[in-house]
């Protein structure tokens, strides 16, 4: 089998038909960018691509390996080439497209070669910076002023890069970096400079560097948007059969794509993400856009997963192809949900058929209980909010979403505690619930106690008193602790399926 390398595109090699390749034209490197998983590559570095074609953009990505292990040897072991796979349904209709995306030119880990990571600082086309760390990696930790030696943190590297760039273009104005971080926390641009600032604090960068850095490099808040299953083991054998070539980055990703990118008009035009036809929005303001997503995407997933999987199912394609669970989520999001969201109608309910053909997506097994993890958590930031509007809009409760709350109650019913899960049962089957272990420990005494003294308001009184758990009291909201302790008595007297059918 022959390995992905770029003689292939340039020798006798036959590339399938259906593979669209990238540009092989010679172009400077103009990205940097921390990351080298599944993710950025199905994402950023596909749409830099996709601009690449059209010669709308001309430029190319230097990958830096944000931790000490990673794939940097790889990526050069095939010269910076992968097969990207995307897959789904799109208005209706199954969607499969193959691409060799050739957009990197190189992978750095700087905790080898810290002075070939520090090169592309003084690179003069060097402009945008993207990364995706995981949450955890825009966080401030003390440290010393790097030398000859790679820090450990992101935001540290990203100090001592910009530090490299000020000094080589002695503060050039024009020099500055457009930053655009895709980590999945909020305000991620502003969270991500913050930390830089404390850092030229704690090394005592002078103020002349803060201020280029404030005045001449912008850190943009954002927000992403695909899901990416990574290398696809189980057709692994069959696809390089297929395309003729072995290819060890070869990742899948869903069709569907959004980047919402906080940043002026003027930044658009340098990196021309829309005029390539890419689902790109840039706005002064991205929270209404985080608040759709997080109501309707995650709170769809969230107020359906624990009712879904006591109900028998355990993917959200399952779900989908239920009559009655597709019937609950519709209600839910539709009749609940979009109501109370400040944006307009036609762009929420296109948003929500978009998401309700992503949970259908044919490729992707996505198992409810991998999604059930820290449900108690999620809800109250996913659903809460569209409850407590809903009352506020209505003067009433909402049926599906008090109905989940209730079905989160009963999968938290645990008989013990092993391993550091809450073990409950479906069906005479066990299955674990994950979550932090002090909301673990309480609903096993909840339950247990509810065995010995069957009382389920008090058990609902307390569940729904527990402030920390869900940001405020519940049993302050008129009616909602005697509304979920009828939809609770109906799951455990008639169970999960003839319950929710009640309401429907």
């Amino acid at each position: 089998m022959k390995k992905l390398k770029k003689k292939l595109l340039t020798g006798d090699f036959k590339f399938p038909e259906d593979v669209a390749i990238g540009s092989l034209d010679d172009m400077p490197e103009r990205i940097i960018q921390f990351g080298e998983g599944n993710f950025l590559r199905a994402f950023v570095n596909w749409m830099v691509d996709e601009m690449n074609k059209q010669e709308l953009f001309m430029g190319k990505t230097v990958v830096v390996q944000p931790i000490p292990q990673g794939q940097a040897d790889t990526l050069n072991e095939q010269e910076g080439l992968y097969t990207l796979l995307l897959r789904g349904i799109s208005e209706g209709e199954i969607v499969e497209k193959k691409s060799l995306v050739t957009s990197i030119s190189r992978a750095i880990n700087p905790y080898e070669d810290w002075q070939a990571y520090l090169s592309c600082a003084v690179q003069p086309e060097m402009r945008f910076m993207v990364s995706n760390t995981t949450e955890a990696g825009i966080a401030y930790k003390k440290e010393a002023k790097p030398v000859d030696n790679c820090p450990e943190t992101f935001p540290s590297k990203v100090t001592a890069f910009l530090y490299e760039r000020f000094n080589a273009f002695n503060g050039s104005p024009d020099k500055g970096m457009i930053i655009i971080p895709c980590e999945l926390i909020d305000q991620n641009g502003d969270s991500l400079k913050d930390i830089v600032f404390r850092y030229i604090d704690d090394w005592d960068l002078g103020d002349k560097f803060k201020a280029w850095v404030d005045e001449h490099n912008y850190f943009l808040n954002t927000l992403v948007d695909r899901i990416v299953t990574g290398y696809p083991m189980d057709e692994a054998e069959k696809l390089k059969a297929e395309l003729g070539y072995d290819d060890k980055l070869m990742v899948a990703g869903e069709v569907f794509h959004l980047w919402v990118i906080e940043g002026d008009e003027s930044l658009a035009n340098e990196l021309p993400l829309v005029e390539a036809g890419l689902d790109v929005i840039w706005t002064d303001d991205l929270t209404p856009y985080r608040t759709r997503k997080v109501r309707i995407l995650n709170g769809a997933h969230t107020m359906m997963v624990p009712m879904a999987y006591l109900y028998g199912i355990d993917t959200v394609r399952e779900c989908i192809e239920d009559d009655t669970v597709l019937s609950y989520m519709k209600k839910g999001i539709y009749d609940e949900i979009i109501p109370v969201l400040d944006l307009p109608q036609e762009e929420k309910e296109a948003f929500a058929t978009a998401v309700l053909e992503r949970f259908a997506n044919p490729f992707i097994e996505h198992q409810l209980l991998s999604i059930a993890l820290n449900s108690v958590s999620k809800w109250q930031v996913r659903v809460l909010p569209s409850l407590l509007e809903y009352i506020e809009l209505k003067d009433k409760l909402p049926q599906v979403l008090t109905f989940s709350l209730a079905a989160l109650l009963a999968f938290y019913k645990g008989s013990e505690l092993r391993d550091g899960a809450l073990i409950g049962n479906r069906d005479n089957s066990q299955y674990n619930i994950q979550d932090d272990q002090n909301i673990l420990d309480f609903f096993y005494k909840l339950w247990q106690d509810y065995e010995e003294d069957e009382d389920l308001h008090g058990l609902c009184t307390k569940a729904l008193g527990q402030d920390s758990f869900w940001g405020m009291d519940l049993t302050t909201v008129e009616g909602l602790v005697q509304a979920v302790v009828n939809y609770l008595r109906e799951i455990l007297d008639k169970g999960m399926k003839a319950a929710v059918k009640d309401i429907l």
